[in-house]
């Protein structure tokens, strides 16, 4: 009788390891056909914005009778957050400037040379604007219409900039003393 619980026994370790076995053997197998995870994020477009244009002054001139310049820089903040790539241009345009009945001449102001354009974005990621379509000087034309001063190629100028250009504006020796003030517009476009 002994013998036969031995057998019976070891009969049911035999089994109940078996059978363990198997379990955890299925475990390990259904770790190993599981496949990897994703993840994903929506990043939907924004808008091409810039703020107004800021009020300035030219630096002042003192008469001499010979003709003089002078120069007004304007810091503008373009933001191309549309995630296109599809570029994006400046232009301008203006008023005479006038003093009472006095005025400059209607191609006193010019932009001289490319205007600058730094990344102010948090974080610093811009893709520069590639301003190479322009021929510099680009006169500002007074009373007439916008002529594009700046643009950014496809696939540049996103992120958020600040853009500085100067205007030199020419002083004929023959100008009359005053404040002389122009209405200066700015527009931001779309494409290059």
């Amino acid at each position: 009788m002994r013998s036969l619980k031995h057998r019976s026994m070891r009969f049911y370790l035999g089994f109940v390891l078996i059978l363990t076995m198997a379990i955890v053997g299925s475990t390990v197998t259904a770790f190993a056909d599981s496949g990897p995870g994703t993840a994903t994020v929506a990043v939907s477009a924004g808008f091409l914005t810039m703020p107004g244009v800021p009020n300035v002054s030219a630096a002042p001139v003192i008469l001499t009778g010979d003709d003089q310049t002078t120069t007004y820089s304007m810091g503008l903040t373009v933001q191309d957050a549309r995630g296109s790539g599809a570029g994006w241009n400046l232009t301008i345009t203006s008023t005479v400037f006038t003093t009472g009945s006095q005025s400059l001449p209607s191609t006193a102001s010019s932009i001289i040379t490319p205007p600058t354009a730094v990344c102010s974005g948090a974080g610093n990621h811009c893709t520069g604007p590639n301003d190479s379509a322009i021929g510099y000087p680009v006169t500002v034309p007074a009373g007439a219409t916008a002529v594009k001063f700046f643009d950014a190629a496809l696939n540049t100028g996103l992120g958020k900039f600040t853009i500085m250009p100067t205007v030199t504006l020419s002083i004929p020796g023959n100008t009359y003393a005053g404040t002389y003030t122009s209405t200066v517009t700015i527009a931001l476009n779309s494409g290059p």
